[in-house]
């Protein structure tokens, strides 16, 4: 076992290093994993380029790093005191933990939580007030050799899968989450999804696996469109170019009417639009979102974008639309292993680019140009461990 756990720290903003880190000591219920496949996610530059979401603000150095799979590793242990029968020596894995051993592949879901709140107790336990995820302030991330969570989030990935699929699980749990569990589709409904990057392009999937019998891709990026109709969508739209002196709700209002002549969308009946996912965060097209929706429709924000937004409430309130939020993903890793083991699914086309553990700084700033330098756009980047080949999936 490498002593060696050098890791990609943001120390503050637009700055980026390798910074040597302690390997993790794990106790009874917990694994030391080996990273061997980190994903950048669009957090991970907002931090970088901003320093904060929201409420969570970076005030001191933080690993990056959330979507990766590895190996269960051979690491040191914590020796609890006056509990008979633990010692310093290293085992395989935690003394408690019984389904993992040495060697098992596994995807990080990076969010471990107290278990012991209302909403731990009541199966939602992304919103557990107490929850350590993983670089996200004051936590963490898993962007180096080693990285230990909970035994229970480690989940076996079957053979068939690669290192790159387990990474890709964390933001297919997104999308699992926002699509069927918070937006309850159903078989033949017609959904639509604002956005076409990772997230968004994930839960037209998990939208068309479950039996979305039409799915709409809206984005102002024709190459994603593109892509998109390629992988998962059965429509696509690029809305208009805002009118000067247009405010953004008559703006909104238009490009939601336009849409809809265009690709035939109703208020109600079987060319209406049951599911909206807003995968972008976008004022307007939050605000599209609601006039897209049919009668009776459900809206779900899933894109972390502006802080406030503008709606047309009255609007949302004569449709009786539900409007619900979508934050990360209780119980979905499951599910988006299943959906993908069983070929429902597949995620290897929207890996574009891939570096080694010494290029990780030059990763995060063609994720953030959005192309690389010659010119293939960025869907999803990643990374391998430290001593990993990129070609070694």
């Amino acid at each position: 076992m490498s002593t060696d756990n050098t890791s990609v720290v943001l120390r503050a903003v637009e700055d980026i290093a390798f910074e040597p880190r302690p390997v993790p000591e794990v106790g009874p219920t917990e694994v030391l994993v080996e990273v061997k496949k980190t994903g950048i996610c669009g957090s991970d530059v907002h931090y970088l380029v901003h320093g904060r979401i929201g409420d969570f603000v970076v005030n001191s150095p933080m690993v990056l790093g959330h979507e990766s799979s590895g190996i269960v590793s051979k690491g040191r242990f914590r020796r609890p005191r006056k509990i008979k029968g633990f010692t310093n020596k290293s085992r395989p894995v935690g003394s408690k933990v019984k389904h993992l051993k040495v060697g098992t592949r596994v995807a990080l879901e990076p969010g471990a939580t107290c278990r012991v709140c209302d909403d731990c107790k009541a199966g939602r336990y992304e919103l557990c007030p107490d929850i350590v995820f993983a670089a996200t302030p004051p936590y963490d991330g898993t962007l180096g050799r080693y990285y230990k969570l909970p035994a229970d989030l480690a989940y076996p990935l079957p053979d068939h899968l690669t290192y790159e699929d387990g990474a890709m699980m964390e933001p297919l749990s997104v999308g699992v989450h926002s699509v069927y569990n918070i937006g309850q589709i159903r078989a033949n409904q017609r959904v639509a999804v604002f956005g076409a990057g990772p997230v968004g392009l994930l839960c037209m999937a998990v939208a068309k696996a479950c039996g979305a019998s039409r799915v709409i891709a809206v984005d102002i990026v024709q190459a994603r469109l593109d892509f998109a109709k390629g992988y998962a969508a059965t429509d696509v739209f690029a809305p208009p170019k805002m009118q000067e002196g247009e405010t953004k709700i008559a703006y909104s209002r238009r490009a939601s009417a336009e849409l809809s002549a265009a690709l035939g969308v109703e208020d109600r009946g079987p060319n209406a639009i049951d599911l909206v996912i807003e995968a972008t965060g976008a004022e307007v097209c939050i605000q599209m979102a609601i006039f897209l929706a049919k009668i009776g429709g459900t809206v779900v924000q899933v894109g972390m974008g502006s802080a406030e937004a503008q709606i047309p409430v009255t609007l949302a309130l004569v449709k009786e639309l539900a409007l619900k939020g979508s934050f990360r993903y209780p119980g979905d890793y499951p599910a988006a292993i299943a959906l993908v083991a069983s070929g429902k699914l597949d995620l290897k086309p929207l890996v574009t680019h891939r570096f080694a553990f010494k290029d990780a700084i030059k990763a995060f700033d063609v994720n953030r140009k959005g192309k690389s330098d010659d010119g293939k756009g960025v869907i999803k980047a990643i990374i391998s461990g430290p001593d990993v080949d990129t070609e070694s999936l």
